[in-house]
């Protein structure tokens, strides 16, 4: 298939897959595809992704949103759209892996097929990794390999590139390092703020991250159902 561009109005974004694709992205599991959410924030990409599911065909849905910030955007979020929300507050566990062994206890009660960070503010550990393999999706606001870690936006704008973008990626245990999925390049604006080019960046966050996901659903399920399987 060859590759297409989209411009974006008022300010041009190249985007590849084009968001037309999704519909016919997630893999026929004879049910919905269960996907559960990890937030720290605002949660748009969250609320984005709920939003693909719900006007896409049937091949998904998020049944479950964990937060580890008690004040976040996201669990209003969570609320107005009716996605159960549970809150596991970093703070309250001493160690990164004890706080993973609840988020993948949580998922798993909910029979959660895959997981989607969705601007989760802490480095996960191999107890949620293990967990899910192959199964856990981020986004990051960056072409990885480039600009890895925090604040990608403000590193992007440090060394004067004209190019940045996001990148939807499966998650291995070293950080923003996993296959890529789904990227989307954004250009630097010369009177590019920070907020200005994170806005933009985001935009285009929202558009991958479902596509992301049922890239990395696609491949999985593919790969355990055999030809015949598929019909």
């Amino acid at each position: 298939m060859a590759a297409c561009v989209e411009v974006s109005e008022p300010l041009p974004a190249f985007q590849w897959p084009s968001p037309q694709f999704v519909g016919g992205a997630w893999p026929d599991l004879g049910r919905p595809l269960r996907l559960g959410v990890m937030a720290s924030g605002q949660g748009s990409n969250f609320e984005a992704l709920v939003a693909a599911c719900r006007r896409g065909p049937a091949g998904a849905e998020v049944v479950e949103l964990v937060v580890n910030n008690p004040l976040c955007e996201a669990r209003r979020r969570a609320e107005r759209l009716g996605i159960p929300c549970r809150l596991l507050d970093h703070r309250h566990f001493r160690e990164r892996q004890l706080l993973d062994q609840q988020v993948a206890a949580s998922f798993q009660a909910n029979e959660v097929d895959l997981v989607v960070m969705a601007g989760w503010m802490r480095i996960v550990t191999p107890v949620l990794i293990g967990a899910y393999p192959n199964r856990l999706v981020n986004i990051h606001p960056s072409l990885l390999p480039s600009f890895r870690g925090l604040d990608a936006v403000g590193q992007a704008l440090a060394a004067g590139v004209t190019i940045s973008g996001c990148t939807a990626h499966l998650v291995e245990e070293l950080v923003d390092a996993g296959p890529i999925l789904a990227q989307a390049a954004v250009p630097v604006l010369a009177n590019d703020s920070h907020a200005s080019l994170a806005a933009r960046i985001q935009s285009q966050e929202h558009r991958i991250l479902p596509y992301g996901v049922a890239l990395a659903a696609q491949r999985l399920w593919g790969e355990r159902l055999g030809p015949a399987d598929q019909g």
